[in-house]
């Protein structure tokens, strides 16, 4: 198994679009990139730990690869905004692709110079690709959240997510 780190906002809408492809395992809604061990989520909602809200995915690199996921990931996100993902606001929501080696940096890197190439935006591409740091999973009440809590899941990727993703990322 594997595993790959994604921060695309809120992570609660970062779990479902990888949760039942084939070859995942897992997904875990956490927090990394900070300096305060095992943070919680009052803490990182204060933006003063220096975490982000992020996804950490256990996947089959032989069923889905990387470069897969990779490109599932840019699909969730608003890749043109430094600051936060659609209504959620603040370095805690800063999209991220956490890479851990060489071989994830170069995928992500590769990925991230042809979407900027694709002229798909009309503002830079500003997703940061950084090393791994500590994942610290987040409580149980935010894990699985799209199905323990549907309706105000749904209230959360109306937010902006759903039609920036019809907008920009659905095949015409």
């Amino acid at each position: 198994m594997a595993t790959a780190i994604f921060a695309g906002g809120c992570f609660w809408c970062m779990v479902k679009p990888f949760d039942s492809l084939p070859g995942i395992q897992k997904v875990v809604s956490g927090y990394t990139g900070g300096t305060v061990p095992n943070p919680t989520y009052e803490q990182v909602a204060s933006h003063t730990t220096g975490h982000t809200e992020a996804v950490e995915i256990t996947y089959d690199p032989a069923v889905v690869d990387y470069a897969t996921l990779v490109d599932i990931y840019w699909r969730q996100t608003d890749p043109t905004d430094a600051m936060g993902q659609f209504q959620d606001r603040g370095d805690s929501y800063r999209p991220v692709i956490f890479v851990d080696g060489p071989e994830q940096r170069k995928i992500a890197e590769a990925s991230k110079a042809a979407l900027a190439a694709s002229e798909k935006f009309d503002q830079p591409i500003v997703t940061q690709i950084e090393s791994v740091r500590p994942f610290y999973p987040a409580e149980p009440e935010h894990q699985d959240f799209y199905r323990r809590n549907p309706f105000r899941y749904q209230i959360e990727e109306m937010g902006g997510r759903a039609s920036f993703i019809k907008q920009h990322w659905s095949d015409k």
